[in-house]
């Protein structure tokens, strides 16, 4: 029959002290994660993500990426502002939307030089064929893009300055595009926003 040591009594001590410790320390560390899980849990439940877009652009190419981007984003349930300003204003315009035109010149994307790009009528061809390739494809028009848009709730704001700047008139805007915006209030939106984009 053998006895406990003092030697021994003291390392399984100690052994019990280790585990002990350990297992405090798991039970501090699952606690912890546990916390993380509940914030992010709790971060993902604050409502809808926020988008914010700046369109400064108003080529017929241009038009595109920031009413695809915003009625997309509003069909995935997302809060949606679309700033435009300058050339920008010209999507909302509903006059200006109709007739805007695809720029041949500088265009890498053009199977032509510059210098062919550049004569009367270039731009005004290269639209056409682009706006049969829409047709062709079946893809939307920018006034439907709008429309779609606007009924699906995305803010659709006209830079006040630019409105100014350009002349325009309120009315010239389709029905629904929010004027009276500055950049202060673009800003306040970006700020707001889970994704900015400048376009």
């Amino acid at each position: 029959m053998s006895a406990d040591t003092p030697e021994s009594s003291a390392a399984g001590d100690a052994e019990a002290d280790a585990e002990e410790l350990t297992e405090a320390k798991l039970r501090a560390r699952v606690e912890e994660l546990e916390d993380s899980v509940a914030r992010l849990e709790a971060d993902a439940d604050d409502g809808p993500k926020k988008l914010t877009i700046i369109a400064t652009k108003g080529t017929f190419d241009m038009a595109y990426p920031p009413l695809i981007l915003a009625s997309t984003a509003a069909a995935f349930g997302w809060e949606v502002v679309v700033f435009h300003t300058f050339w920008g204003l010209d999507i909302l315009h509903e006059e200006n939307s109709k007739s805007l035109q695809l720029s041949a010149v500088g265009n890498p994307n053009m199977p032509m030089p510059n210098a062919l790009a550049a004569l009367p009528g270039m731009d005004r061809m290269a639209t056409k064929l682009m706006e049969r390739r829409i047709d062709d494809n079946g893809t939307a028009t920018i006034e439907e893009l709008v429309e779609v848009s606007l009924e699906q709730g995305v803010e659709l704001q006209a830079c006040q300055m630019t409105i100014d700047l350009m002349d325009y008139d309120e009315d010239d805007f389709y029905d629904e595009v929010v004027t009276g915006v500055g950049a202060a209030t673009a800003l306040q939106h970006m700020a707001e926003s889970d994704v900015q984009l400048l376009v």
